[in-house]
This record gives structure tokens, sequence and C-alpha cells, in this order.
């Protein structure tokens, strides 16, 4: 499980640095509770916590529903947009850091020649991309739902191991002196510790 962790919380701080990167704040809300969640469900298998590990895997049905709607806003199934700014809360026009930076992208920056424009706006062309940025969005969030499920299904074989274990435990009778098997004597027979003597 430890290592599933790592791998997790390495793909999320991976992932999370290019939304940060792109101003993506819908992604990296969600980036921040997948880490916040990990830890605890590392935190609930080595404390043997089967409630923490029970939350990790309600989070991980939404976490790999949320990757799910990213591949579709990406490849624009279902009338969705991946020019619209839903994924930055509709406060800025930013876009995936991956469109301008992506592998072999030669980016361009035209500053408009029309007077009365702000000097800080620029078009910006991006050309020569060996991988389009959506598809690596896509290849990003497939992977969080290859690792997501791999935990998911080892979550829920640990939950079945600690519910066993507490099954098996006797907590109320398993220091009596007598096996669960055998009945209690109705009559117990009480011996003085010591011989009472006579009292001079």
């Amino acid at each position: 499980m430890f290592c599933l962790c790592v791998f997790l919380q390495l793909a999320a701080l991976e992932r999370q640095i290019f939304d940060f990167l792109g101003f993506q704040w819908a992604p990296i809300l969600g980036n921040f509770l997948q880490i916040i969640v990990v830890i605890l469900g590392l935190f609930g298998t080595i404390q043997f916590r089967p409630r923490y590990i029970v939350v990790y895997t309600v989070w991980t049905a939404l976490w790999v529903t949320w990757n799910v709607f990213i591949i579709c806003f990406y490849l624009e199934v279902g009338g969705l947009s991946k020019e619209t700014d839903l994924m930055t809360f509709n406060i800025s026009m930013h876009r995936s850091w991956w469109r301008e930076h992506g592998p072999g992208c030669v980016r361009r920056v035209v500053r408009p020649s029309a007077p009365g424009i702000l000097d800080d706006y620029s078009y910006v062309s991006v050309t020569g991309c060996i991988i389009d940025f959506q598809y690596l969005e896509v290849i990003h969030s497939a992977i969080q739902i290859l690792l997501s499920l791999i935990g998911f299904v080892y979550a829920c074989y640990v939950i079945s191991i600690f519910m066993e274990e507490e099954d098996s435990f006797d907590f109320i009778g398993g220091l009596d002196t007598y096996s669960y098997r055998q009945p209690p004597q109705e009559h117990v027979e009480l011996k003085p510790l010591k011989p009472v003597g006579k009292v001079l």
C-alpha cells in the first residue's frame, strides 16, 4: 500500500504543479483533495483504522469520476468545449500549461499592432507540437484513473482483512478460563487462600 500511495502522491503532485502553472483552479482543488485523502488512506492502513480507508475508497470513486469528466472535457465529448473557462471557474482566461509548452512546441508571441490595446496583451502562436495538449491532459487523467482503480481494489482488500481480524478476535470472552465451546459451570466452589487458624 505504501508504494501505491507514493505513486499516487507523485502523480497528483506532478499534476498539481502543471495545473498551478496554467492557473486551472478546479483541477488544483481536486488535486489538493486527492493528496490529503491519499495521506488519510495511508494513515488508516498503518494505524488499522478502517473508517479512514472507507473515506479513501469513497473519494477514489469520486476521483475516477472527476478524471473521466476531464477526459470528456478535453476531447469535447457531449457538448463540452476545451475553449471554455470552466477549469478556471470563469475567473480567468488561462488554459492548460501544456497548450504552449508541450513537447516540440514552438511558442511565438505576437504583439498587437492596433493602437489603444493594452501593452501586456499579446497573441500567442504555437506550432510544431509533437502531441496536442488535450491528449497530454487525457494521458494524465488516464494514469490517475489507472492508479486510482488499483488503489480502490487494494483498499477494499485491506478493509476486508481488517474486518476479518475484528470478527476473529473475541474481545469479551477471549481471556476467560473456559472456552466458548464449553458451557460455564453453574456452581463455583470457593476455596480459602490460607487456612483459617485458631485466634489466640
